[in-house]
């Protein structure tokens, strides 16, 4: 029998708030262990919870972007359990009335994976392991989060990695949160079951907890499939369950039964009173929405001539998108300037968060400079890569590495005549590619430029030199 996959995931964003949920202590990431506390996000006798209100207004912002139902009046709820990450022994989160309801999330490949709801939450300590000992840091208990819910949707270990990178872009791109995954400021719980093709009833889910990795939850959802599929075509059945990723074999392994709400004892949260949205809040957040991922990728498409790719890889990073315009508004070929950015400029970034925090050493109007000379003056784009090489490794302007020879560019017949030249000097290499030693052409290509001082056009010169290696072979 064959069977499918069914995951549904529960994406956990961190609110770039400055101070925690319910108390004033800082929200910041790391710092020594418990010096970010207070009775209130201790859980210390009588110590009372005060709403964070620009959690709030995040939380409204999210569910506005996801096209999500805005619910007019929700509440906090307590979600009882004794793990030692929550010192109170509960959670404050939502539960039978959340911020925002419905809506959905566009993929990649165009589908929407639909969401089901959006709650607002306290984050919990951090577990240890140390020296055989387990140890609680409680910096993060108390941190503000959205669970975004979405329904059992999504088909594949790859829709689920898409999901969650568009999750990351979107959170971004709003303002909401920083979605560094490696400081698990986004991380997902992913619920994974399988069924018969064809039939429509959802099988037994285990849930894997806080993937914040969009490799390793391929690897974690394509070995629990394997997994489940293994257990019922042995007959067997499916536990329900909460699992966790290990690492160092790519498989899951059994943390603890699964609890379902009644275990949570959901009810109330009495030391806080219900959240109200009005429509002339909602309006405002509204208005005051940014331009959307896709909207932008669409726009940078439509208005400066990118490919999807290009597009979509420059708007995944907000300040990159915004360095990309100021770059290329008013050039005729703002292709050139996207070429740049995701070739020389991004080679030098290493990793998600120098991309986050995109600051390169070449302003965007030292950019714009350097392209302009390439259309204005022609300028060649093999001396103008060049130059960019220099201006990333200096942050001096583009005519500090530029001579007037560079501008002196070459018309076709003398570029033809120096083709004809190298191919007289190297005549080995010549015979070389006429014998099919496709390698010659590149060494033959090697030479024009060096001929050249890189003034000729690499496209332009290997066009010449395959005319003439025909005219005479």
């Amino acid at each position: 029998m064959e069977y499918e996959l069914i995951c549904g995931l529960e994406t956990h964003v961190e609110l770039a708030t400055a101070s925690k949920l319910f108390c004033g202590c800082a929200a910041s990431f790391g710092g020594e262990p418990n010096t970010r506390c207070c009775p209130v996000c201790l859980g210390l006798p009588g110590a009372l919870p005060r709403l964070n209100r620009r959690a709030v207004g995040y939380a409204v912002r999210t569910g506005l972007a996801l096209n999500a139902r805005v619910m007019p009046v929700s509440r906090m709820a307590r979600k009882n359990y004794t793990y030692p990450d929550l010192p109170k022994a509960y959670q404050i989160t939502q539960y039978a009335e959340p911020i925002c309801r419905g809506g959905g999330l566009r993929l990649f490949n165009g589908r929407v994976v639909p969401i089901e709801r959006i709650q607002i939450e306290e984050d919990a300590g951090k577990l240890i392991r140390r020296d055989g000992k387990l140890w609680v840091d409680y910096n993060r208990a108390g941190v503000p989060l959205l669970e975004i819910v979405s329904l059992p949707a999504i088909y594949s270990a790859e829709e689920a990695r898409d999901y969650m990178e568009r999750m990351q872009q979107l959170v971004r791109a709003i303002g909401v949160s920083d979605g560094r995954m490696q400081e698990g400021s986004i991380r997902c719980d992913v619920n994974v079951s399988v069924r018969p093709k064809g039939s429509t009833e959802l099988g037994a889910r285990t849930e894997i907890k806080n993937m914040n990795s969009p490799a390793f939850m391929v690897r974690a959802i394509n070995y629990e499939y394997r997994r489940q599929v293994e257990v019922l075509r042995a007959g067997g059945a499916v536990v329900r369950e909460t699992r966790r990723y290990v690492e160092q074999n790519g498989t899951t392994a059994p943390m603890r039964g699964k609890e379902a709400a009644d275990d949570y004892r959901f009810f109330p949260e009495p030391d806080l009173p219900p959240i109200f949205v009005t429509a002339e809040e909602l309006e405002a957040a509204r208005a005051a929405l940014p331009e959307l991922p896709d909207d932008r990728c669409r726009r940078f498409v439509t208005q400066f001539g990118l490919t999807e790719e290009e597009a979509g890889l420059l708007v995944r990073y907000r300040r990159v998108a915004d360095y990309f315009e100021e770059a290329a508004g008013g050039l005729k070929n703002p292709s050139l300037v996207a070429r740049w950015l995701l070739g020389p400029v991004y080679s030098r970034m290493s990793g998600d968060a120098a991309r986050e925090n995109f600051a390169p050493a070449v302003s965007a109007a030292q950019l714009h400079e350097l392209a302009g000379l390439v259309e204005g003056r022609g300028l060649s784009t093999h001396v103008a890569r060049q130059a960019l090489e220099k201006m990333l490794d200096t942050g001096e302007p583009c005519r500090r590495f530029l001579t007037e020879q560079d501008f002196a560019g070459l018309d076709s017949a003398a570029l033809r005549e120096i083709c004809r030249v190298v191919l007289a000097r190297d005549s080995r290499a010549a015979a070389d590619y006429r014998q099919g030693k496709e390698r010659a052409l590149q060494a033959l290509l090697g030479a024009v430029m060096r001929e050249t001082r890189g003034r000729a056009e690499p496209a332009a010169a290997r066009q010449q030199l395959l005319s003439l290696l025909r005219e005479n072979p």
